[in-house]
């Protein structure tokens, strides 16, 4: 990808992608004043302090310091570099980067995007074989028999790998495509004889998977017919961590912005069965238990979700371990319940959309309700011995409930199902919170350690005066040219600290080009990490909007001020150092020399 890209076209495409509506791709924004707020995408929180201004198209985190505009995002949290990002936002914004359409082979381009084109190709491939060969006859076949219309066939680009070693591979060669690339990204195997690649997905139904943007990074594979496994997915490679995907996540989250709710799959045909049902805030995991980055995905696009797994011991299960991961992320878990024996596919099939959306979706159990059936289930509650250890598991669980009026209710409804003393029920609760308390207590107390740390810290991050004064200058200046000139004459290269005179510096060069005030534009030209989050940090700050000569003035002599304060702290120290010794003929002319040049500061 070889060219260089002007600057006009990147400020162009830029302005072509409003910051909010390409943050709120990734993660769940809410409007907050004149700013949009969520939990932060780069470091885990429970408690949103990721803030994005659409005004100044910037987003900083109050928490990890993380900021910047939308190019630095998308390379932060994608681990892509600047070129890639301006890539991504143009396709966004339909604007065409010729510069970039010189090399489309892999020569001049990273291996990331070679095999990102490999799985396009594929993706194209196999949908062609499924609707337009013989090859594809017995898949469309399968795929018709279990309900697959031509919309959602060609809206999850399922296709069809026929049951040949080198239909893909040949394909790879006659473009010319690397093999030990393709290899690499999981679309073609190895021979262990004689080295050579063959197709990895063959006599399969093929659909894509892709990342939270769309591109095609894996492939799961459903074999037709006998054979196993039933199911194969990609391996994981340098494009596609199982522990960090969630299928069809670009595709259900217009679903999910509108219901603030993500219904949680085990696989993708479930997702895709959902879908035609009409239930399109769905997404999956792949052939493993959630993991807690899923988790953390899912929480920073929806506060609810919804499990819905399969109905047999194994899916309660994974139900149960699902629901204590996310419920930790910080969701608020509800449990969709299936008749036993079915999976969301085969109840779709069977009763159709309607029921699917109002007996099962429509219907989900509160997860407390869901764990006192689950800790039920086998159970012989006529045995005494049994039913008391049921219903001690169940208390242990309303135990953890925070809200008070969550454990009332479930506590009158065990009163009521067993003929017992509601009072009896919550004294023996109560013992359990106690107990509960007391193991805690330990992990607690560390807990507050660490907050009384991080305030400590935080309290230590407390800027003095100067450097307040020096913020507040480059605040104003990033957005008045004329204030930045007037800075510039009085103050120059003097800021105190190293940053920001390295920010004003960049910031004089930048005006003097000839460049309006443009945040976002500005932050292009730092090519200092932390020099663009100090400068997002300051934008972002909340000050006084105007500022008056007097201010300006005011905050220029005490930034200029500071190093004869540092020079009068140090005459305080020279004065004490006398006087221990006794030399109070030497302290005595310190302390003169102190209060000139206190007089001087003071302009008396």
């Amino acid at each position: 990808m070889g060219s260089r890209i002007s600057e006009e076209k990147i400020e162009k495409i830029k302005k072509s992608v409003d910051i909010v509506d390409l943050i709120s791709e990734y993660i769940h924004l809410k409007k907050q004043g004149r700013n949009y707020i969520g939990l932060c995408p780069f470091h885990g929180e429970n408690t949103p302090s990721f803030s994005v201004s659409p005004e100044k198209q910037l987003y900083h985190c109050f928490g990890c310091k993380a900021g910047g505009n939308s190019l630095s995002f998308l390379m932060q949290l994608e681990g892509i570099n600047f070129i890639e990002s301006v890539k991504i936002l143009a396709e966004k914004a339909n604007i065409p980067l010729p510069e970039l359409e010189v090399n489309q082979q892999y020569e001049g381009s990273d291996k990331r995007n070679v095999m990102i084109e490999g799985h396009e190709l594929a993706v194209k491939l196999f949908h062609h074989l499924l609707l337009t060969t013989e090859h594809g006859e017995v898949g469309i076949s399968y795929l018709r028999s279990r309900g697959f219309t031509d919309e959602i066939i060609n809206k999850f680009k399922i296709g069809f790998a026929p049951n040949t070693w080198d239909t893909l591979t040949n394909f790879f060669m006659k473009r010319k495509y690397s093999l030990p690339i393709m290899e690499e990204a999981g679309l073609l195997a190895k021979r262990e004889f004689d080295g050579k690649q063959f197709d990895r997905f063959r006599n399969r139904i093929m659909f894509p998977i892709w990342d939270s943007q769309g591109k095609a990074i894996a492939f799961g594979g459903r074999i037709i017919g006998e054979g196993q496994p039933k199911y194969l997915n990609s391996p994981e490679t340098l494009l596609f961590n199982k522990s960090k995907t969630l299928y069809g996540l670009h595709l259900a989250r217009p679903a999910i912005r509108k219901l603030n709710q993500i219904v949680l799959f085990e696989g993708y045909v479930d997702v895709i069965s959902s879908w035609r049902a009409g239930v399109e805030n769905g997404v999956a995991t792949l052939g493993t238990a959630l993991t807690e980055q899923q988790a953390k995905i899912i929480r920073r696009n929806a506060e609810t979700v919804i499990i819905c797994y399969d109905s047999d011991q194994a899916g309660l299960q994974a139900t149960y371990k699902a629901s204590a991961i996310l419920q930790e992320a910080g969701c608020f878990v509800k449990i969709a319940r299936l008749p036993e024996g079915f999976d969301p596919d085969d109840f779709i099939q069977k009763y159709g959309a309607e029921r699917f959306i109002t007996d099962v979706i429509g219907a989900s159990l509160t997860l407390m309700a869901f764990k006192m059936e689950y800790l039920r289930r086998g159970k012989n509650l006529q045995d005494e011995g049994i039913r008391l250890h049921y219903i001690e598991e169940v208390l242990t669980e309303i135990s953890q409930l925070s809200r008070s009026v969550e454990r009332d209710h479930y506590l009158r409804q065990l009163a009521e199902e067993f003929s017992l003393s509601l009072d009896a029920l919550k004294q023996e609760q109560y013992q359990i919170y106690r107990r509960q308390k007391g193991k805690a207590k330990n992990h607690t107390s560390q807990k507050i350690d660490a907050q009384i740390k991080r305030k400590e810290f935080a309290q230590k991050r407390l800027l003095p005066a100067f450097q307040n004064a020096e913020r507040i200058l480059l605040y104003h200046m990033l957005k008045n040219d004329e204030i930045a000139f007037k800075v510039q004459e009085k103050l120059g290269g003097s800021f105190q600290t190293e940053e920001h005179d390295a920010i004003a510096a960049y910031l004089y060069a930048y005006y003097a080009e000839g460049n309006r005030p443009d945040y976002s534009q500005f932050i292009q030209k730092l090519n200092d990490e932390k020099l663009i989050q100090i400068t997002t940090e300051v934008a972002m700050m909340t000050t006084n909007e105007e500022l008056s000569d007097q201010e300006l003035s005011d905050y220029i002599k005490l930034i200029s001020n500071y190093p004869k304060w540092i020079e009068i702290e140090e005459k305080e120290k020279q004065k004490k150092e006398a006087e221990k010794k006794q030399n109070y003929t030497l302290a005595a002319q310190i302390a003169m020399e102190i209060i000139q040049m206190k007089k001087n500061l003071s302009g008396g």
